[in-house]
């Protein structure tokens, strides 16, 4: 067994995205450009409407995926494709814009707290042009993981302890959790040694690693694991945390991105960009 060290740890930079909402991006930045597949990692935690009620009104994608996780708050997705889906508390919603889609993602409330998350995966060249696709995971389908030492865990993909998550169809074969990490307590996980991820602390503090080369890592940043076939996490100066674990196959191609847009080549881009301008999304 060979602990992930980590790599790098960067803490999220606040930005804006859509409209005019504040977002802590920690993935996707000059510090972070990637951990293929990964493209980017935003969390959105307002409770000042004036922040999110603007949302994220029609956009454009093409060439990847986006997986935006509820925690806390209403969104409305709505797309071109015909799909609509209301958003609530523990819901994701895995879409996958292929060849190209025009989507929006509105809040439906006008006051409280929006909370959650939204991660980027690129695709494979050969399904850069596939059919879009969305799938929609109720809380309720979404199963948790109880150890006997308090430990809890939501499978959204990949499998832990047995327990597979129901994201499907996924060309990266992701693992995505979200543990909640009790005081004294250690979560340990086989990861494949020909799978790239990265920790992200949303609650608490927590000690990623093992030995001398263990970084203690703080509410609101990213470790980047190292090679090695396990994760290990522990909670840190005796409180709780909370974080995601997030892996996937990388897939060593070239990447260019031009905002939505996330292709091989230059060229592609250039097509891209003409596709969406001429109505072809």
């Amino acid at each position: 067994m060979q602990v992930r060290q980590p790599q790098q740890v960067v803490t999220a930079m606040a930005t804006q995205e859509g409209a005019g909402v504040t977002v802590h991006r920690a993935l996707g930045t000059p510090l972070l450009p990637d951990v293929d597949p990964f493209l980017m990692l935003d969390e959105f935690k307002n409770d000042d409407p004036k922040r999110y009620m603007a949302g994220f009104p029609d956009h454009p994608h093409r060439g990847m995926e986006t997986v935006t996780y509820m925690l806390a708050g209403a969104m409305r997705h709505r797309d071109n494709q015909g799909n609509e889906g209301r958003l609530r508390p523990g819901d994701v919603q895995w879409m996958t814009a292929g060849r190209g889609i025009i989507h929006s993602e509105m809040p439906e409330q006008e006051q409280g707290l929006m909370w959650g998350f939204q991660l980027w995966v690129n695709l494979p060249a050969k399904d850069k042009m596939t059919a879009p696709r969305y799938q929609e995971i109720k809380a309720a389908d979404i199963p948790e993981v109880t150890r006997l030492d308090g430990l809890r865990a939501r499978v959204i993909a990949g499998k832990l302890d047995g327990i597979a998550g129901p994201i499907n169809g996924i060309g990266v074969d992701p693992t995505y959790f979200d543990v909640a990490l009790p005081k004294a307590v250690a979560f340990e996980h086989p990861l494949p040694a020909n799978q790239q991820g990265f920790v992200y602390v949303f609650g608490g503090k927590a000690q990623i690693g093992d030995g001398a080369s263990a970084r203690a890592v703080q509410r609101g940043s990213l470790a980047v694991l190292g090679s090695g076939d396990t994760v290990k996490v522990d909670a840190w100066a005796g409180a709780d945390a909370r974080f995601l674990l997030i892996a996937g196959r990388p897939l060593n191609e070239p990447v260019v991105k031009y905002g939505p847009f996330v292709m091989n080549t230059r060229e592609q881009i250039y097509q891209a960009i003409d596709d969406f301008q001429s109505g072809r999304f």
